[in-house]
């Protein structure tokens, strides 16, 4: 088994990369360290680059399906991942989750529907429902005991007369892995009040020990028939940019009525390395996958204990899944322009404003901690210094 180089500094400048060559756009400098969007600057798995450079020995790129090898490659996963049994015939490519979510609120609902989200939440789930002219119901979560909690009480007034549910799972920007009890709960409640399930599964396969994920769909029948889960290897596997998921509709006719919208407008046709890049991570990369989670929690632990050491005054919510770590600002006692300032102006840092998940995001700055350790190091004594130097 191969050992992968995590602490190995890449250039990203100049490659068009939103992560890194969208900061002076956007914050008017870049001298900003970026540890903002949900992309890692690990390299890419040999083994999905060497599956491109292969195909792309054949000199010609002309139009391709998905073909055998990509259904299998998911099945299999699914079942040694989650002990989850998938059929052929319930998977459907889709062209990015954020855009199969946007699809299933367009076929499922129509204009002034209800959409319900859990804020803080990651952003584009009540974006694209106000885009769509849908409206936004917002469920907010309590963080109790260091870690977001659903208030279930609330939950089922606020659920009632939503077409649609968007739910995180694991959540994004919390980290949190939902439990099995939890999700029965959601489950029974959603289908009482005929609110389909859309569970943006990303981050899955990033879920960190002690944690197990579980798979919405899998908890009851209820699940099972009131959902549609979203999956793509693109977040664990560092290869956001190929645009490949796929979504899994185990009851026959939420999957027949899916499946004709997506077909209509050929949105379930993915490009040539769409396909091969999800067969190349799911046969290929469970070592790959285990140290690079063995590296992320290394980064976590670091993180928690420097501010613990250096910054006092700031905590984190700890992930138990991904790289994003929310951290809670608001003994700083600063407003949030403050806030941003102080991690832009004075840190030289580029993280998201917690208040684009939600109100509930107010006082929380969100941090993505995949990075070379030197790089965290240093974005972190950055932080420190600021504050210190500004009194705080």
């Amino acid at each position: 088994m191969p050992n992968y180089n995590f602490d190995e500094i890449i250039n990203r400048r100049g490659t068009n990369s939103v992560k890194w060559d969208a900061i002076k756009q956007i914050w008017g400098r870049d001298d900003l360290i970026p540890l903002w969007v949900a992309d890692m600057d690990f390299r890419t798995p040999p083994f999905i680059l060497d599956a491109i450079k292969k195909r792309m020995e054949h000199e010609i790129l002309g139009y391709s399906f998905a073909g055998e090898e990509w259904y299998t490659s998911i099945i299999n996963w699914a079942e040694t991942s989650y002990h989850w049994e998938v059929k052929k015939e319930e998977l459907t490519f889709s062209p990015g989750i954020n855009r199969g979510l946007a699809y299933c609120i367009q076929c499922f609902t129509q204009k002034g529907d209800k959409v319900m989200v859990m804020s803080p939440v990651y952003h584009p789930y009540f974006l694209m429902t106000r885009k769509n002219d849908r409206t936004v119901v917002y469920h907010s979560l309590e963080l109790r005991d260091e870690q977001y909690q659903i208030n279930f009480n609330r939950f089922r007034n606020d659920v009632k007369g939503c077409k649609l549910l968007l739910l995180s799972n694991p959540h994004n920007p919390g980290g949190r892995v939902w439990t099995k009890e939890e999700l029965i709960q959601i489950a029974d409640i959603c289908y009482e009040s005929d609110t389909l399930v859309l569970s943006d599964e990303i981050h899955a396969d990033l879920t960190l020990p002690p944690y197990h994920h579980t798979v919405f769909a899998t908890v009851s029948e209820k699940a099972k028939q009131n959902s549609i889960i979203f999956m793509s290897p693109s977040k664990a596997f560092n290869m956001p940019g190929l645009i490949s998921s796929y979504a899994i509709t185990q009851n026959e006719n939420i999957r027949n009525k899916f499946n004709r919208y997506m077909k209509a407008s050929e949105f379930d046709e993915g490009h040539l390395f769409a396909y091969l890049s999800v067969a190349a991570a799911y046969q290929n990369g469970a070592d790959w996958l285990q140290q690079v989670k063995t590296y992320i929690l290394a980064n976590i632990n670091f993180t928690e204990q420097y501010m613990k050491e250096q910054i006092p005054m700031l905590t984190m919510i700890r992930p138990q899944a991904s790289f994003l770590v929310f951290i809670d600002c608001r003994g700083l006692k600063l407003k949030q322009k403050e806030l941003v300032n102080l991690f832009v102006d004075k840190a030289h840092l580029a993280l998201n404003d917690g208040t684009i998940f939600g109100k509930e995001g107010e006082g929380f700055m969100r941090m993505n901690i995949a990075c070379p350790r030197s790089v965290l190091k240093q974005a972190l004594e950055q932080l420190r210094d600021a504050i210190k130097n500004n009194s705080i």
